[in-house]
């Protein structure tokens, strides 16, 4: 197997639409975890952490809260943030929202 070939086997392309799973639908098998974050308005998911991993947020349509630890941060559709999953992580909806999240192990 050339390197070419390597890398081809590893190219996936998913389609965020056909993924029907709710709150979350895993996008790809495999790290980094990418998960896919569909809430209705008013709808949270229970404070939590990934103690393990560095996240990447983006909002796709919708206005999401994020809590962070004391902290909280209200994203709109194309607003993307990026922060440490050793914290107390709590979404909220506050509009029906869509969400591409990115969860990479951490390098340190």
């Amino acid at each position: 197997m050339t390197d070419t070939d390597q890398l081809t086997t590893r190219t996936e392309r998913r389609r965020l639409d056909d993924l029907v799973a709710t709150p979350h639908a895993h996008v790809f098998d495999g790290e980094p975890r990418t998960v896919r974050l569909e809430l209705a308005a008013g709808e949270s998911v229970p404070a939590h952490r990934h103690s393990e991993r560095t996240i990447v947020c983006h909002v796709l349509e919708g206005t999401l809260e994020m809590g962070l630890g004391d902290e909280e941060y209200v994203l709109e559709a194309g607003e993307i943030l990026r922060f440490d999953g050793r914290q107390e992580i709590a979404p909220e909806a506050r509009t029906d929202a869509t969400a591409l999240l990115v969860l990479a192990p951490r390098d340190d």
